[in-house]
């Protein structure tokens, strides 16, 4: 039984071929061939030989590598969201890991040690998949996933600390996350229970949400059920009221929507749980109902149980019409989203409860909308005031009593909207209002109507006031083979035992290749098979394992200490980089992930393991990459999308595709709409094609000055010549910079090291330097304060173009012109990090000290300014003057301009000065 390949420093899996990169020249041919950057041709920009030989040299000189050690700089964590390992990288991915890599390298500049590291989410459903369906072991499909990612990753010149490097599939990785589990298990903060799960009768296993098609099993097509099976539970509510109040620490540091959807989330609410008295064969006990609205509890008609619940148990077994509607409702999806769209049912049990204010029997149903894992499986139904109870009342003729007042005009409204609209009217008024039909409540408000039920119910044990939370506790396990085994043992002694902490890891058998049918670990005994850790008798171990949240919840701090095999995360190693100071990652991840990812941070703290309350300090949510779709639809109306590679454009003058035809025949084929890149709608961008042929500077840029970060990238082909023309212009204008420092024999040491000599510049000069601190000083605050990443690059084409139109006229000139290039290619190495260096190196400058430029204010003053002349509110002429200068001088000055006094024929009714800006004459017409 091969248990797990073994993983060297760079995650290839020994047993595999290294996948080869096809048309490109990677880092590793360059380290042979291109290490000389003398070799390379300078008349001509080669994107592919320079970027090569670039991160060859980055690679040998372990350039972005840094030290847990204390330092005397301050130390930056930077951390794009890390990738799960499909096989091939997108445009998203590029987008993502360009953000993260430019604010790294500006860092860097700016004097801080930046720790900027890469891993991989190598468990998951994808894997297990794709296995399946290749009949291929999920662990060979990942790794060699992962070496041909880490190769793509590679060709961006992405300034990443690759010795940190690991996959969360590894043993050394997930024994990590085992420890952990049995620290919360011994503390109580896991526990077990039966949870309500999608189930596949005819594969045999648990089907998550998204599997669930149309009520049916993704792959067998057969009715999904819903099952109890016994899960693993982390405790996450004991955490809501921190988790909720945190979110104050991150107002400012992180998008407003993602607090308000983590808020929403967990969702915590004040409200009373109210207890309906019953007695059944001979017991009494109550039907516990939380409530959020008990100003309604004098309009309760019914109350719905699921089907799972004890009551409507106990009426199965007396009435085999209600088995059979509960076993019907066991059907179908268990999703929260499908619940809402599903038809509602329900059966009467013939059972009654009794209410606690008014003494009435109140009709117990089963309800096929009311889940046995959430709550307490029951709800108190008020039809007159929620929309879902009036739904199945209506349906069921049950009883609607209005305990709210409704406002004049509401129902004649909601009828009128029905109408036009064609659909079912919902009469449920669901506002808070004064109580009506309420007895000794009438007139009562929202808040006046809760105190005085509280005070009346709880003195005799019928009602509390009760916190609840949206957010349920946190279900780890999951029914599948590609994830961390659980480290627990089932012993028919014991009970559920833990495994010892000497024992892990429990490592994943990795030879399996799955089927779709069932957990293929149940049928492994040298992985089942095993004694009790407590009594020493044979027993069982857990087949389920985690939900692959879990790894994806603490990666980040494990970066920080990836290799210590002595603990889950270093103390001091945290100390030094913990919080991340800026992540990165997709909006569709603010709930989910980043909810666990705090969960997790202060499990580990209070573990002892890092300091703090919150993981990321600050948070970016990168905006998509979208992307034309073109298609044809065919005679049985389905549809057949096309590569854009594989059509002809005709593009309007603003850019805009209006015709386009197939290749292949030359036939018309229909311009779609802008989407999200898919592969669905095969309007994906394959990044390497697209570095082959700009290279990756061009691709870096484009990512980041087509749009701000946080907003859509719409992709264009067309649009990418923009990005490569201006680093075709910087290598034009560097190239011809050195040419004339040649023709003037000045020395690179010299202009390098020697203090710039700024007496009596020209006008032209001046300027030059002042565009020069300008884009400085823009820049800086661009990126250190606004976190706007595409502005900068509109800065540097600007500053650019002044190089360009500038023209030298004798040393003095060369050395300003030296200055402002070499100014400019050291913040564009920022974006575009290959061209950059290469000639700042040509320039003779050493790229391993670089630092970020400094402002000279002396050079944003100035001497002298050209203002515009009006005549009657048009344009006659210009004057160059002094700033600030005299109202009454630059008047005289202006009616003194050749250009300007012919047009002063008539009396001059006004003159106006806008301070360093114009003169306005207003002559009478």
């Amino acid at each position: 039984m091969l248990w797990h390949y073994k993983i060297l420093p760079n995650l290839s899996v020994t047993t595999y071929s290294e996948p080869t990169m096809s048309n490109a020249v990677t880092a590793e041919t360059a380290n042979t061939t291109h290490t000389n950057n003398t070799s390379i041709d300078n008349t001509q920009y080669h994107p592919q030989l320079i970027e090569a030989a670039q991160q060859a040299k980055w690679a040998t000189d372990k350039r972005f590598e840094v030290s847990n050690e204390p330092s005397d700089k301050p130390s930056r964590y930077m951390l794009s969201m890390f990738p799960y390992p499909s096989g091939k990288l997108h445009m998203g991915h590029v987008r993502n890991y360009t953000i993260s890599d430019v604010l790294s390298r500006y860092y860097r500049l700016k004097g801080y040690e930046v720790m900027q590291p890469m891993g991989w989410d190598g468990f998951g459903l994808p894997a297990e998949n794709a296995a399946i369906a290749n009949q291929t072991p999920p662990a060979k499909w990942t790794f060699a996933n992962i070496d041909s990612m880490r190769a793509q990753l590679k060709l961006l010149g992405l300034s990443i600390d690759w010795s940190r490097e690991f996959a969360t599939c590894s043993p050394e990785y997930y024994q990590w996350e085992q420890w952990l589990f049995l620290q919360l298990y011994k503390k109580g903060l896991v526990y077990k229970k039966l949870a309500t799960v999608n189930w596949d009768p005819v594969d045999n296993t648990v089907l998550a949400n998204e599997q669930v098609i149309d009520g049916k099993g993704w792959r067998s097509g057969a009715p999904v059920e819903k099952r109890d099976i016994p899960m693993y539970y982390f405790n996450i509510t004991d955490y809501a009221d921190e988790l909720l109040d945190d979110l104050d620490q991150l107002e400012g540091h992180w998008p407003s929507e993602v607090l308000t959807m983590q808020r929403n989330w967990i969702g915590r609410s004040a409200g009373m749980e109210v207890h309906f008295p019953y007695e059944l064969a001979g017991e009494t006990n109550t039907l516990d109902v939380f409530t959020t609205r008990p100003d309604t509890l004098m309009g309760v008609t019914y109350v719905a149980v699921a089907a799972e619940h004890p009551l409507a148990q106990y009426a199965a077994e007396q009435d085999e019409a209600i088995a059979q509607f509960n076993a019907l409702c066991k059907k179908g999806s268990v999703a929260e989203a499908d619940l809402a769209k599903a038809e509602k049912i329900g059966m009467d049990t013939g059972l009654t409860v009794t209410h606690p204010l008014t003494g009435e029997e109140v009709p117990v149903w089963v309800a096929n909308y009311v889940l046995m894992s959430y709550g307490s499986g029951a709800v108190m139904a008020v039809p007159a005031h929620d929309e879902r109870d009036y739904e199945f009342a209506t349906k069921y003729n049950l009883p609607i009593k209005q305990v709210i007042d409704i406002p004049a005009g509401f129902l004649d409204q909601v009828e009128a909207d029905a109408k036009a609209n064609n659909t079912q009217s919902n009469r449920a008024y669901t506002e808070r209002n004064t109580l009506v039909n309420s007895g000794e409540f009438d007139g009562m408000d929202f808040e006046q109507a809760f105190e005085a039920m509280l005070a009346k119910l709880e003195p005799q044990q019928l009602a509390k006031k009760k916190i609840q939370y949206r957010l349920r506790d946190w279900g780890v396990s999951r029914q599948r083979y590609w994830g961390c085994p659980i480290p627990m043992v089932n012993c028919e002694h014991c009970g559920t035992v833990p495994v010892e902490e000497q024992d892990l890891p429990v490592v994943l058998p990795t030879d399996v290749v799955p089927d779709g049918r069932g957990n293929p670990l149940k049928n492994i005994p040298e992985f089942v098979n095993t004694t009790c850790p407590k009594c020493g008798n044979p027993a069982e171990r857990e087949t389920d394992t985690f939900d692959t949240f879990v790894e994806s919840s603490w990666y980040y701090a494990r970066f920080a200490s990836p290799h210590d095999t002595t603990n889950m995360v270093n103390k001091s190693a945290a100390n030094k980089w913990l919080p991340v100071d800026q992540y990165i990652g997709g909006v569709e991840h603010a709930v989910m992930h980043l909810l666990y990812a705090r969960f997790f941070h202060k499990l580990m703290r209070d573990e002892n393991l890092v300091s703090g309350d919150e993981p990321f300090a600050n948070l970016m949510t990168q905006g998509m990459v979208l992307a034309g779709t073109f298609y044809r639809v065919n005679a049985d109306g389905s549809t057949t999308y096309y590569f854009t590679e594989d059509i002809d454009i005709d593009y309007n003058e603003r850019g805009q595709p209006i015709k386009a035809t197939l290749k292949s025949d030359g036939q018309p084929v229909t311009i779609g709409k802008i989407e999200k890149m898919s592969k669905s709608k095969n309007n994906g961008v394959d990044p390497q094609l697209t570095i082959d042929k700009y290279g990756a500077d061009t691709v870096r840029l484009y990512t980041l000055f087509t749009a701000p970060a946080d907003q859509t990238l719409e992709w264009s082909d067309d649009a990418l010549k923009g990005p490569y023309n201006f680093v075709k212009k910087v290598w034009r204008i560097a190239t011809e910079h050195m040419q004339a420092l040649a023709d003037a024999n000045l020395s690179l040491d010299t202009l390098n090291n020697e203090a710039l000599n700024t007496d009596n510049l020209s006008k032209e000069t001046k300027a030059l330097r002042r565009k020069t601190h300008e884009t400085i000083g823009k820049i800086d605050s661009d990126l250190g304060k606004r976190l706007a990443l595409n502005t900068p690059v509109s800065s540097l084409m600007e500053l650019a173009n002044e190089l360009a139109n500038f023209k030298a006229n004798g040393e003095q000139d060369l050395q300003v012109q030296h200055e402002a290039l070499i100014d400019l290619l050291i913040i564009l190495s920022v974006y575009a990090p290959h061209i950059g260096e290469h000639l700042l190196e040509q320039l003779g400058m050493d790229t391993v000290t670089l630092s970020y430029p400094e402002v000279d204010t002396s050079a944003l003053v100035q001497d002298m300014i050209t203002m515009v002349v009006q005549v009657n509110g048009k344009m006659r002429g210009k004057m160059d003057v002094a700033p600030n200068s005299d109202p009454e001088q630059l008047k005289a000055q202006a009616k003194a301009l050749e250009g300007v006094a012919k047009f002063l024929t008539g009396e001059i009714k006004k003159e106006i000065v806008v301070p360093n800006k114009l003169v306005n004459i207003v002559v009478a017409g």
